[in-house]
């Protein structure tokens, strides 16, 4: 499969809820120049607040990008990504699978909130994943997705 994934995760604390921190995790982007010569392959780039928000980046194979990929009938089907059942808000009803001809991209946006084991502190986290059906320039997820999906909710 002729596939680009590059998930972006950004977490974080009550730290980074307000004022100046919160204006620092809300810089963060949301995508990334992928490494030269990059295909069918899985760029990961991890933000947290304990490391600054400084991007931490691996490039891994498409076995586990964090959601599902199917080729069908010449179109790339992209299912929703999948969602821990720690995570709040529930999302009893997700959005349909998105389908991408070759050349085109989708960006899909979906936020959590987690409580902690140990004395109940919540955490939260954004994952957007920039997808792309066929060859990557590295530029790719620079400019407008074809399609967007954002699943962003209230984390309260």
């Amino acid at each position: 499969m002729d596939a680009v994934v590059q998930w972006v995760r950004t977490s974080w604390t009550k730290k980074s809820r307000g004022g100046p921190e919160a204006a620092r995790r809300n810089a963060t982007p949301t995508a990334f120049l992928l490494p030269p010569g990059l295909s069918s392959a899985l760029h990961e780039i991890e933000m947290r607040e304990f490391d600054s928000f400084e991007p931490r980046m691996k490039v891994q194979d498409l076995s586990a990008p964090g959601t599902i990929l199917r080729e069908v009938d010449g179109l790339l089907r992209v299912d929703p990504p999948e969602v821990s059942m720690f995570a709040k808000p529930r999302r009893n009803r997700r959005p349909p699978a998105v389908r991408l001809a070759p050349g085109q991209w989708l960006q899909w946006r979906i936020n959590y909130r987690f409580v902690g084991s140990c004395g109940g502190a919540w955490s939260y986290r954004l994952d957007t994943f920039n997808i792309l059906y066929g060859s990557a320039l590295p530029d790719v997820f620079l400019g407008v997705p074809t399609r967007r999906v954002d699943e962003r909710r209230s984390l309260r």
